[in-house]
């Protein structure tokens, strides 16, 4: 059975930063490509970063470029995302999702597209 599983979010002010935790099992992982998503309200789904499977090539989303950083670990079946300097438009809900074919995850705009999905954290970022 695979599993994602989401950890890190919570409710922090401005310019704070939050660590992002995405952990898989069920598949093997080093052959996937894993993304971050996130949600907000009323918005539709929007991908934010992507790590490839192999030799860990990155893809960014322009609105979190400079601020997000993503990371795999191949030994922990884990993939980190980095947030910094966090802004209100970083509210929402962050998924975390894995792809055998499709490496670079920041144009998918609909959940059909990639295989596996993890089922959320939250982020809210206020002051």
């Amino acid at each position: 059975q695979v599993q994602l599983v989401e950890s890190g979010g919570g409710s922090v002010e401005p310019g704070a930063s939050l660590r992002l935790s995405c952990t898989v099992s069920g598949l093997p992982f080093e052959y996937y490509a894993v993304g971050w998503f996130r949600q907000a309200p009323g918005k539709e789904l929007e991908g934010v970063a992507s790590v490839h499977s192999r030799g860990g090539a990155t893809n960014y989303a322009d609105s979190i470029l400079g601020r997000f950083t993503i990371h795999r670990d191949n030994a922990k079946n884990t993939v980190y995302l980095q947030m910094d300097n966090l802004k209100p438009e970083d509210t929402g809900v962050y998924y975390c999702a894995a792809d055998r074919q499709i490496e670079n995850m920041v144009p998918v705009t609909t959940r059909w597209m990639i295989d596996n999905w993890g089922q959320g954290t939250q982020v809210t970022v206020s002051s």
